[in-house]
């Protein structure tokens, strides 16, 4: 990560932002029909993420599997995400699978197969996305965030309500391959987004932070894409990424970033599989 990274990366859209004060940079019709697109964006990718569960659960566990097709580049995605390694430091053919989950062992995930810490790790952060939202909208309600149109707060619900589903598909996975479900926040990063939250005084600062989650979920995908063994558990992050992106570009309208910026998706910014460490990852 860095979530310091993403807000040196965001420095001018907070100048400009700044400048609007508390005021958004979409109208009320604008992020309402946004939303809408959100929901049927959803609606199209739950059946594939179900599926995915699916096969997942009805496949071996996920180190058993050989998953010929994905051996090729596993070694050095993995090496990516496991606290950001460049892949010229590590190659795939001197970095095997054992030692890249050796990697990403912690004390709370030590003899953990990587696809099931993978699968906690996101669940951790859907998790702390939630909580986010709905701290949001409770301040939101208690009017600690000035005037919050209606528009906002329809967003705000929406949004929770996916990453809830993302995160019920991952701890469905565990549950189906043994593992208690991981219903914790990510430790490492709701420390950070616990006390920028405390500092957030409106509509603006409450869409500058979702955005940096977002965009840290966004990016976790795609590194997770790669690194994956089971092509099921691929098949889950595939379909919940462009999911995170249309967030990331809505968040973006919101804050009044013409055109959004992001034509493409990036891996900068994704959690490494280290920040699982203080996750539970127990037996059923």
């Amino acid at each position: 990560m860095n979530i310091d990274d993403a807000h040196e990366h965001d420095a001018a859209s907070e100048s400009e932002a700044a400048e609007r004060g508390s005021e958004i940079g979409a109208s009320e019709s604008e992020l309402a029909a946004l939303t809408a697109d959100m929901v049927d964006a959803h609606a199209d990718t739950y059946p594939v993420m179900r599926a995915g569960v699916a096969e997942w659960a009805d496949a071996e566990a996920p180190a058993q599997r050989a998953a010929v097709s994905r051996r090729g580049f596993v070694a050095t995605a993995a090496a990516m995400i496991a606290g950001g390694l460049a892949l010229a430091v590590v190659p795939a053919a001197a970095a095997p699978r054992a030692r890249l989950a050796a990697l990403a062992t912690g004390e709370s995930t030590a003899g953990v197969p990587l696809d099931v810490v993978v699968a906690g790790l996101a669940a951790s952060l859907e998790n702390l996305a939630v909580g986010t939202y709905r701290a949001a909208l409770s301040a939101a309600k208690a009017g600690r965030l000035g005037s919050v149109p209606p528009a906002v707060a329809t967003f705000a619900a929406t949004a929770m309500a996916q990453h809830a589903d993302h995160a019920a598909a991952w701890n469905s996975v565990l549950v189906k391959v043994g593992y208690r479900p991981v219903t914790a926040a990510n430790p490492v990063y709701a420390k950070v987004v616990d006390a920028d939250f405390a500092k957030v005084t409106d509509v603006v600062g409450v869409a500058k932070l979702a955005l940096v989650l977002e965009n840290v979920a966004a990016a976790t995908y795609l590194e997770a894409i790669k690194a994956l063994s089971s092509e099921a558990a691929v098949s889950i992050a595939a379909s919940i990424q462009p999911v995170e992106l249309q967030h990331v570009a809505i968040l973006r309208f919101v804050l009044g970033e013409y055109p959004v910026p992001l034509a493409f998706a990036s891996l900068g910014g994704s959690a490494p599989v280290s920040s699982a460490n203080g996750l539970a990852f127990t037996k059923r």
